[in-house]
């Protein structure tokens, strides 16, 4: 089935999220051949990705990873990305790749 799948990038700077970058593709496939081909495509897509504010608090405050961690852990850090599935029109529950950059570097390379 054919849907739009996002790969979604997490810029993280001296432990706080600082920002995010996403690019969305209309892919048919399993959703392990997608997932395989956002994960190929990620160094390419980071360079030339939207880029998206990271939330801040009342204080104008990024988040520090670690909070969004534990957000992570209880299936809840996707509220954080509703302004991108907005932009891409994704349904609820999109395939995503998610890829944290720490410090300009990619932690799945």
């Amino acid at each position: 089935m054919k849907e739009t799948v996002l790969n979604i990038f997490l810029i993280i700077e001296n432990g706080y999220v600082t920002g995010f970058k996403a690019k969305s593709y209309f892919l048919e496939g399993t959703d392990n051949e997608k997932i395989e081909y956002l994960k190929e495509r990620a160094k390419e897509d980071f360079e030339n990705a939207f880029v998206f504010d990271a939330p801040v608090n009342n204080k104008g405050e990024f988040m520090k990873y670690h909070k969004f961690a534990k957000l992570e852990g209880h299936g809840m850090q996707y509220r954080l990305f509703e302004e991108i599935f907005r932009k891409f029109e994704v349904p609820q529950n999109p395939l995503i790749c998610v890829t944290p950059i720490v410090d300009g570097k990619n932690l799945g390379q």
